[in-house]
């Protein structure tokens, strides 16, 4: 007899994770989490400054890889995503970013009913406790712990800081509040030294209830479909094929790539994308897959002048050490992930919100955690975050193990690449401030040479590399080409929703794990059939003169 639970959730990430805890705080429902990855327990996902090996390991990542994308150089990009209880919040960078109140504005200007700002703040408050106290627009009873790091210790950090004042932006102490727009300390979902992922913050203290049960490396192959209702889900594992029935509703939160695969596989999508894959179409839903987008970003790199970066501590040694350090106090430099300061500026006057954004680290280095050259150096990540290229998730065969096929577009927009011209001018004139005269000492990259339009397009082409916040394959809203509708039901099947971050209409300006989370805290309420909760009326704060200048203090 095929077994019965009262909800299926597929993928225990970023959003799955928070719904297993969320749904199961009722007693008397029953639920399944599948997950095709396994434990997060190793000490490479739990120690926050090891975040480059989980990222980059089979074990815990889906290593996928795009299609050669036309406007890169026909570059392969590589696009990790989380395959471990956790899901990407267990390989991720940590890096804790709401957005801007206009990234939800624009939701819902974009068909997403009551998902503008004032709606979503009660969540992302719901979801966190911030380490320095609630308020307004900071939560402090919520599952995920969200703290400073090592309140950077550095001096880089604070010149870096100082730099964007000097260059004539605002300085803002906390861009998850009422300003987002400035530089100041950042963010991250670090709790007592460990990473504080969704499986750690949600689904552990989930896993002592009777009515959540969790089944790891179980790859989900379709979703069950009588007609036009999802009955529930057929799953693999260890060689052996299941079926599993749900009496209330099966929730996709494979995220970006794996929501819209699931539903392709199933037999929902563009017919055409389906035909191609030898699928059988169920249900027409020609946006399935489509309006894929991401961020991009390059390292702006520096030698230093003083001996103070952590390109002295990349070596085995010394990583002992600081491995030693936090298995016995969780302390030091094990217990961050560097990122300590940043900033979020507009890229030209007229933009009412910031769409530039800066991750800065004491270091020159790679994400794969080597060095990037002999010496001292520092860079800061760098990237145009509201871009208007658009790509695709496809199918590409009936076999569930088969990769999709995944284009973004990368740069197709011109306003894109205009963008890029605009992050390597404004960051060499924050570097170049004087904040900065004591430790900067010579530019590694670009390199000074790199100057006109045509140099700076040839350099981002070959050195952009993603921020691994691929969005938007399943979006929310009314148009012909929404996926779900505003309570995150998949349009025209019963007991089928999708809740992650391929549900945004539209990518916000940040790291995507802070929105992922609010997301799915907002859709338990809508499962449960509870109602949300009230609007906040928390004002939000734009530099006065937005529309004539691109510096508040100009």
């Amino acid at each position: 007899m095929m077994k019965q639970f009262d909800y299926i959730i597929v993928g225990a990430g970023s959003a799955g994770c928070v719904l297993a805890n969320r749904l199961t705080e009722d007693e008397n429902v029953s639920v399944l989490l599948l997950e095709t990855g396994g434990s997060d327990k190793s000490i490479f996902i739990q120690m926050p400054t090891a975040l480059s090996i989980p990222m980059n390991t089979n074990k815990y990542a889906w290593q996928f890889e795009t299609d050669p994308e036309p406007y890169l150089d026909n570059r392969r990009m590589h696009c990790p995503r989380g395959k471990v209880l956790g899901g990407s919040s267990s390989i991720n960078g940590m890096v804790y970013v709401r957005g801007h109140a206009e990234d939800f504005n624009e939701w819902e200007e974009q068909g997403a009913k009551d998902w503008d700002y004032s709606h979503c703040l009660p969540y992302f408050k719901k979801a966190e406790t911030w380490a320095f106290g609630g308020d307004e627009y900071r939560g402090s009873e919520g599952p995920l712990g969200v703290n400073n790091g090592n309140e950077m210790k550095n001096p880089l950090y604070k010149a870096f800081v100082d730099a964007g004042q000097e260059a004539g932006y605002d300085f803002t102490h906390d861009y998850n509040g009422a300003r987002q727009e400035g530089f100041g300390p950042m963010h991250m979902t670090v709790k007592n030294g460990r990473r504080w992922s969704t499986a750690n913050a949600y689904l552990r203290p989930a896993m002592k209830r009777p009515n959540l049960t969790v089944v790891t490396h179980a790859v989900v192959e379709k979703v069950l479909l009588e007609a036009k209702k999802a009955e529930g889900v057929q799953y693999s594992r260890k060689g052996m094929s299941h079926q599993v029935k749900a009496n209330k509703e099966v929730i996709l939160s494979a995220g970006s790539v794996g929501s819209p695969h699931i539903l392709q596989l199933s037999g929902i999508g563009n017919p055409e994308v389906l035909s191609k894959a030898g699928i059988k179409t169920k249900h027409e839903l020609p946006g399935v897959g489509e309006n894929l987008q991401d961020h991009l970003e390059f390292y702006f790199q520096f030698k230093c002048k003083q001996p103070i970066t952590l390109n002295s501590k990349l070596d085995w040694f010394n990583k002992g050490l600081i491995g030693a350090r936090w298995l016995l106090t969780k302390k030091g430099l094990g217990a961050t992930n560097h990122f300590e300061s940043c900033g979020f500026i507009r890229s030209k006057a007229g933009i009412k919100a910031p769409d530039l954004q800066y991750h800065f680290l004491p270091a020159a280095m790679r994400y794969d955690g080597r060095t990037a050259f002999d010496g001292h150096g520092f860079q800061v990540h760098i990237g145009h975050n509201k871009p208007k290229s658009r790509g695709h998730v496809h199918v590409k065969s009936s076999n569930p193990m088969a990769k999709p096929e995944i284009l973004f577009n990368y740069l197709q927009h011109e306003d894109d690449i205009q963008g890029f011209r605009d992050c390597v001018r404004l960051t060499r004139e924050i570097i170049n401030q004087p904040a900065f005269d004591d430790f900067r000492d010579g530019e590694i990259q670009p390199g000074e040479h790199v100057q006109t339009d045509e140099q700076i397009d040839a350099f981002v082409r070959a050195n952009v590399e993603s921020a691994y916040h691929p969005s938007c394959t399943c979006k929310m809203g009314e148009d012909d080409k929404a996926v779900v509708d505003s309570e995150t039901k998949v349009r025209g099947i019963q007991g089928l929703r999708v809740v992650d971050s391929s549900i945004f209409p539209t990518i916000p300006n940040g790291n995507l794990n802070a929105p992922t989370i609010m997301v799915a805290e907002r859709a338990a309420d809508l499962i449960k059939g509870k109602g949300t909760m009230p609007a906040s009326n928390a004002a939000v704060k734009y530099a006065m003169d937005w529309q004539e200048k691109q510096r508040p203090n100009a």
